[in-house]
């Protein structure tokens, strides 16, 4: 197996299962993270929508066979991160309160760009290749 290939599912399953454990957590409303939406200022029944939209994106990126829902599911990942990251800025949490979600960031965004093309829809090649954006119409 490629070093790449196995960079790829070790990143994505540790992304999945940080997400479908976070996911049943919020739903089941847990300690000690119920606790830390509280400290955010989040009511107690955002956790359960957002524990519900974890356990479907965990269970997305997985999922063979569907590119475009993937890519929802990381873009929904990656929401999350990053808000948890600005959530705890704007309570003046310290730094050690974003080690977590900067990390699984890191982790998130390693498995979009390892992922083998037949498993997702833009690439960094897509994105680096501007010949998409050309008009194909001629005049």
């Amino acid at each position: 197996m490629k070093m790449r290939t196995i960079a790829y599912w070790t990143t994505t399953v540790v992304v999945a299962a940080e997400s479908a454990i976070g996911g049943v957590m919020d739903v089941l409303r847990l300690p000690p993270w119920i606790g830390v939406m509280a400290h955010l200022g989040y009511p107690a029944y955002f956790a359960v929508i957002l524990g519900t939209w974890k356990i479907l994106g965990a269970m997305a990126v997985l999922a063979p066979g569907v590119p475009r829902l993937k890519e929802w599911a990381y873009a929904g990942m990656f929401f999350n991160m990053t808000g948890a990251v600005a959530s705890h800025l704007s309570v003046g949490d310290g730094a050690s309160a974003l080690v977590a979600p900067t990390v699984f960031t890191a982790l998130l965004v390693t498995s979009w760009v390892l992922r083998p093309a037949a498993r997702g829809g833009f690439t960094l090649n897509w994105l680096c290749d501007s010949s998409h954006l050309t008009s194909r119409r001629t005049e």
